[in-house]
């Protein structure tokens, strides 16, 4: 069987930063307009008030102190809500595409690699700008890259689900060199206007080069000892956006188009998911949660981050063993562990053992078990 690396990984940070207390000015701004204008239905009950937020509400429920975007005025505009993006005509690159190939050219630059030595992209995310053409194949076009290219889509846990069919592909022999490439602009399907959700998500672009063993030249690769997935149908994490709302003459900008979740339940239920699942995962390559190094996870929450792992060593989660991206990021969707795992694996030494694991809507979770070399 091939030996699989993967040999660089990139990333692409938007030029905007939104701070929780600016947030939460533009947040209770809204909050106060809306509650001054629904005034006499919530004083005859027909309507609830809105309650503001505030950043100790933030930090504790989440751990997150800020997040990068594309564009910030339209966020932070209380009579908006929602970034204010400027459309391109089709002679252009998409905005999807363009943040993709930044990180791209990094991850292959890390990777020792041009886009010529690349016969496959897969661009893995939860939110795609368009049905079609695909966004991996502009990419592949953009960076010169040879071969196939197609788009999936399995919501935060995109990432590591590209990566297992990209590792997939070059074990097979259908790639030598495959690209994965993870843009998430969240702060377009994010709901800036509800309280329990405003303050989650981030924008940002991920790419990781994986080949084949004997074709790697970086200095920096890893062993993919193997990968594993699993889903289990939950409506807890929901969007309904699509292309079929027209027809269905529902209100684009209804609630329901944008991301929402039961928090509490995901929370409850996913935790011991991730844990059970990476765990039966180690088994099977003979080994034990202690002998890991480091955990790169999915940000989504940090008690989640710990609990999960705190339920496979049974002992103290240092920032050591279970890095945070999550305070400066935010919720990043697909890219959270691959962020993790690119600013994170430095200090590790050849044998030592790694986790790249994500979890999300669907439900779903991926991860793939790496060890430097």
């Amino acid at each position: 069987m091939t030996a699989v690396v993967i040999s660089g990984t990139g990333l692409y940070q938007p030029p905007h930063t939104i701070t929780n207390a600016e947030l939460v000015e533009s947040f209770n701004a809204y909050v106060d307009h809306y509650n001054t204008e629904h005034a006499s239905e919530i004083e005859a009950g027909t309507l609830t008030a809105l309650a503001p937020s505030s950043v100790e509400f933030i930090e504790k429920a989440s751990g997150i102190k800020q997040r990068y975007v594309m564009e910030k005025s339209g966020i932070l505009d209380p009579k908006r809500m929602y970034p204010r993006l400027q459309s391109r005509t089709d002679d252009e690159l998409s905005m999807l595409a363009e943040i993709g190939v930044e990180a791209a050219k990094k991850a292959l630059a890390a990777a020792g690699k041009t886009g010529a030595d690349v016969d496959g992209v897969i661009c893995a995310c939860s939110n795609l700008q368009r049905a079609y053409p695909a966004i991996a194949i502009e990419i592949q076009n953009a960076i010169g890259a040879k071969g196939y290219a197609f788009d999936m889509n399995v919501a935060c846990s995109a990432a590591t689900f590209g990566l297992e069919q990209a590792v997939n592909a070059v074990k097979s022999g259908s790639a030598k060199c495959v690209l994965v490439v993870n843009p998430e602009i969240t702060s377009g399907h994010q709901e800036w206007k509800d309280r329990d959700c405003h303050f989650i998500f981030g924008d940002v672009a991920t790419a990781t080069v994986i080949e084949r063993a004997d074709t790697a030249t970086s200095a920096d690769q890893w062993d993919v000892l193997g990968s594993q997935l699993a889903t289990q149908f939950s409506n807890n994490i929901r969007n309904n956006f699509g292309y079929l709302n027209r027809s269905e003459d529902s209100d684009p900008k209804a609630r329901d188009k944008t991301f929402r979740q039961e928090g509490r339940k995901v929370f409850k239920e996913v935790v011991p998911i991730a844990s059970a699942h990476i765990e039966s995962q180690l088994q099977t390559l003979s080994i034990q949660p202690s002998d890991v190094r480091r955990f790169w996870l999915h940000q989504a929450n940090l008690s989640m981050n710990q609990l999960i792992v705190k339920k496979l060593i049974g002992g103290e989660v240092t920032p050591e063993l279970a890095p945070l991206i999550l305070d400066e990021y935010a919720n990043t969707s697909s890219a959270g562990s691959i962020i993790a795992f690119h600013l994170h694996h430095g200090d590790m030494r050849p044998g030592e053992l790694g986790v790249i694991c994500s979890f999300g809507a669907g439900y779903s979770v991926g991860s793939v078990v790496v060890r430097k070399r």
